[in-house]
């Protein structure tokens, strides 16, 4: 099945609500920060996120899921930009963001999210912070959302990795119960990473 047609109903496939690590970090991104958001899906980060004042740009390709996002954002009362744009070949901008946010992108094989983020650490700008949540390699087990393909789960190795030399601000791996619509529920395997680019 595409993304376009899992967004194709009414229901907001993993709820209104913001992830609850979103919820939880979203204190580190300032007010009028400028912040990109990839594969956002139905908006329900990136409402959050511009509800508490920071400048928001979703990327998100699949068309139901950008018309959800934007009819969330016109019943919160906030605005978002979107991007409509594959993550593969995509053409990162240099140093745009404040803070980048990667929520449960694994969809992504290790050498396609290798690129993602490579892109994230190019569009930061010195300083900027870089936030990704999603299950961690045991997560096969729970069978509460994500791909059910090891390789495309996390560990915090692989997250350290990724982004050599940078500031850890907040790293977890735990495990927690889900609520978030349909796609999103149960005991769940989670990893957190939180970390800022060097100046």
């Amino acid at each position: 099945m595409s993304w376009n047609a899992r967004f194709a109903g009414e229901d907001y496939v993993y709820g209104k609500a913001p992830a609850a690590f979103v919820a939880a970090q979203a204190w580190r991104i300032a007010p009028g920060a400028k912040m990109l958001s990839i594969a956002e899906g139905e908006g329900r980060n990136s409402v959050f996120l511009a509800e508490q004042g920071v400048v928001m740009t979703a990327l998100e390709q699949a068309s139901n899921a950008r018309a959800k996002a934007l009819h969330l954002a016109q019943e919160r009362g906030v605005t978002l930009a979107f991007i409509d744009a594959d993550l593969r070949g995509y053409d990162w901008p240099e140093a745009e963001y404040d803070a980048v946010l990667a929520c449960f992108i694994q969809f992504a094989d290790p050498a396609f999210r290798a690129e993602i983020f490579d892109g994230l650490a190019r569009a930061l700008k010195p300083g900027g912070i870089v936030l990704i949540h999603g299950f961690a390699k045991r997560q096969p087990s729970y069978g509460s959302g994500g791909p059910g393909v090891v390789e495309q789960l996390y560990d915090l190795d692989l997250l350290r990795a990724a982004f050599p030399g940078w500031e850890l601000l907040h790293q977890a791996d735990y495990d927690g119960d889900l609520d978030e619509g349909e796609g999103h529920s149960g005991r769940a395997a989670l990893v957190d990473f939180v970390a800022r680019k060097p100046a």
